[in-house]
């Protein structure tokens, strides 16, 4: 059994790898989120709560929220590349999962019941992002949640990865979930909720 799964995990890191060498501003990372990264993203997420995760992969993260105490059918899992969309569904069949842009999330609001979320966890490479699109992402994800919803993301930038600007315009704070060093490479998870 470990044999297997230890095939299913380098498998999935090779076809990560293939898709990162075709499109690395797309995938945006040169190995799938470490388990230490994925425990921090998933952090704070209480069971039962309603979660879109944006930017999925092959599910590194989408394994520790469900470990959160998730249920399956209150997690939506949003991936663009169509074979991580496919891995997605085999490894999460429980899971609903769209095979979308994340720039386009507005659009499924009627498919994901209007929103009312409690948390958006983004595996997105934000720091590649213009200006234009992180404002489009933060802005759509804050539709779907909740008015205590809460924005997780990750960077490899020490500094926050959406500015003050932006922040200000959007009316969210951010505040530093925390770091892992041993993460390949090191990475920064930070939250982003409504100032009221």
């Amino acid at each position: 059994m470990s044999s297997v799964l230890e095939q299913s995990r380098s498998d999935y890191f090779a076809r990560f790898f293939r898709s990162w060498v075709r499109d690395p501003f797309t995938i945006g990372a040169v190995a799938p989120s470490g388990r230490l990264l994925a425990r921090l993203m998933a952090q704070n997420v209480t069971a039962g709560a309603r979660v879109i995760e944006l930017g999925a992969g092959t599910g590194t993260v989408t394994r520790a929220i469900l470990e959160r105490g998730v249920r399956p059918e209150n997690l939506v899992v949003v991936e663009q590349n169509a074979d991580f969309a496919r891995i997605l569904t085999q490894r999460f069949p429980h899971c609903r999962v769209l095979q979308a842009d994340a720039l386009s999330l507005a659009s499924y609001r009627d498919e994901l019941a209007g929103g009312g979320f409690d948390f958006v966890i983004s595996g997105l490479p934000l720091l590649l992002f213009s200006r234009r699109e992180k404002l489009r992402v933060l802005s759509q994800a804050f539709e779907m949640l909740g008015p205590d919803g809460c924005f997780h993301q990750f960077t490899y930038g020490g500094r926050c990865p959406v500015g003050r600007e932006l922040r200000a315009r959007l009316r969210l704070r951010s505040s530093l979930i925390g770091f892992t060093p041993l993460n390949l490479p090191p990475a920064f998870v930070y939250r982003f909720a409504r100032v009221f």
